[in-house]
């Protein structure tokens, strides 16, 4: 049984010595890329075992709370969302295949359309450039996810919150992970009408129209939740 530092309570739940580096990590003001404290001073600190410490390291290590670079030392994580990926996956999988790719589509459209009422009219005119870049490159590369991932993730990655674009890059790896693992019997995506409904989001951001923008966001996400939809009713090849 660990002891606890004198005036410290434990939380009645989840990983206890875990939470008390984390309480330690915010008490020292630390951030993404310091140096943790060393093994020796969490031991003192904490008066718990070298493999106690090592443990709760490895715990968030696995979060991304802690990183490890071997040679260098332990520094304090970006505590990247990706590390729910798996989890997500696994749910999705087990929801019943597109039906759990549904629910995913659920939650990006209502981050994904929630935005547009911010970035109607404030993007610079190097992002709304690049943007229609990556619509040509749609068409060119008959709908290469990547380029679908670069399209969303560089709408937001201007945003004051680096949480939605973290969101979105999570539930689109979770998405295609997910439906990578399904046999799905269904037709080739439109490539044309595809790139042109990102072209719609485009125009109806550069001209400053909110409205105009969640109507075109809306209409993206409508369509993937048709096929979807479909495969649903239809099954899926075992």
């Amino acid at each position: 049984m660990t002891r606890t530092t004198a005036g410290r309570r434990r939380p009645a739940s989840g990983d206890p010595l875990a939470a008390e580096i984390l309480r330690l990590i915010r008490e020292r003001g630390l951030r993404a890329g310091d140096p943790m404290p060393t093994e020796l001073e969490l031991i003192d600190h904490l008066e718990v075992s070298r493999n106690t410490v090592r443990e709760a390291i490895r715990g968030l290590r696995a979060l991304g709370i802690v990183d490890i670079r071997h040679g260098h030392g332990t520094f304090v994580g970006e505590g990247s969302l990706t590390v729910l990926a798996p989890s997500l996956v696994f749910r999705t999988l087990t929801d019943g295949g597109p039906a759990g790719l549904l629910n995913l589509v659920d939650i990006r459209e209502l981050v994904e359309v929630g935005t547009m009422d911010t970035l109607a009219g404030a993007l610079p005119a190097g992002t709304l450039a690049r943007l229609d870049e990556l619509c040509d490159e749609m068409v060119r590369t008959s709908l290469d996810p990547e380029v679908d991932r670069e399209f969303h993730r560089t709408l937001y990655a201007g945003l004051a919150n680096p949480l939605v674009g973290q969101l979105v890059d999570l539930f689109w790896d979770s998405y295609h992970a997910a439906e990578s693992a399904l046999t799905l019997a269904t037709d080739e995506q439109n490539v044309a009408h595809t790139a042109e409904q990102h072209r719609a989001i485009v125009r109806a951001l550069r001209a400053g129209d909110p409205r105009l923008a969640r109507t075109a966001m809306t209409e993206h996400f409508a369509d993937i939740r048709e096929r979807l939809t479909g495969l649903s009713e239809s099954g899926v090849e075992s």
